[in-house]
């Protein structure tokens, strides 16, 4: 019937556009004021990645490295669900070498993501160690004290809180009084935080939707912060920011429609300009 066969025809060109939203590649600045937290923390750049699921991926390593080797990262922060498929781990090499090539001044910091442990565990460790390999610190309820110019900032890595793994204490003993910066995959962990105080949260897991049909209705089920309509880019929680990267890859089927793979440049300084 003519109708099935316009029906078909509309479905591919719909099919074909989202296909091509997963090659538009966007890169976000965000500036965070320090000022209320840390008044004369000096200026620090970083560059965060998330959700590369690296089965779907439509960016090259070479169009990774292009796109990002005009700016100087005082650290990379990568927050989580590289991939699922212990066949696809050899693919996160060459990502791994354009970022350690970026050369950031405090290096790169990983957490992991529900899709990562899908892997069995000794090719999860597999993972870790191609992390590690390539000058990547992994963290799993852990934190790293970097010290610049006589000040102190945290990176805390909370483990994947949609898979039960998140420990807050274990993240959190023996911080040393400074900026918090805390790397997640999941970001609802927020809601959980009253009693650990972070000044910046940088996570992922939604995919800004992938699909938004206008809402991400699909994503319900994936916690409270979609309900409250929290899928991708800055927000607050009392009073606290966090941001939710809409991620580089793609998970299920390769297409998006409503988002776009993100890159995503935070840069925080205090207003003062000390």
């Amino acid at each position: 019937m003519i109708w099935i066969a316009a029906l078909s025809v509309l479905i591919g060109v719909i099919g074909n556009i989202a296909y091509k939203n997963t090659r538009q590649v966007q890169i976000n600045t965000i500036k965070v004021d320090t000022t209320k937290n840390m008044e004369t923390m000096p200026p620090l750049n970083i560059l965060h990645l998330s959700d590369l699921h690296l089965e779907n991926i439509s960016i090259t390593p070479m169009e990774l490295y292009n796109k990002l080797k005009t700016q100087n990262y005082d650290l990379i922060a990568l927050t989580g669900d590289f991939l699922d498929r212990k066949w696809t781990i050899p693919k996160l090499v060459p990502y791994l070498e354009v970022l350690r090539d970026l050369n950031p001044r405090h290096g790169i910091f990983a957490v992991f993501g529900n899709h990562d442990y899908v892997l069995r565990k000794k090719n999860f460790n597999k993972l870790k160690e191609t992390l590690q390999q390539y000058e990547c610190i992994t963290m799993q309820n852990e934190h790293v004290t970097l010290e610049m110019n006589g000040h102190i900032i945290n990176v805390i890595g909370i483990d994947d809180y949609s898979t039960k793994r998140s420990d807050l204490e274990a993240s959190f003993t023996g911080i040393k009084e400074g900026y918090n910066l805390v790397l997640t995959h999941d970001p609802n962990i927020v809601l959980e935080m009253g009693d650990f105080h972070f000044d910046y949260l940088l996570s992922g897991h939604f995919h800004g939707g992938q699909i938004l049909y206008p809402k991400a209705y699909h994503l319900v089920k994936m916690g409270k912060l979609p309900r409250m309509n929290m899928v991708k880019g800055f927000h607050r929680h009392e009073g606290r920011p966090f941001y939710i990267s809409e991620g580089l890859g793609q998970t299920g089927v390769n297409i998006r429609i409503g988002s776009r793979p993100e890159i995503t440049l935070h840069h925080l300084e205090s207003s003062s300009g000390n």
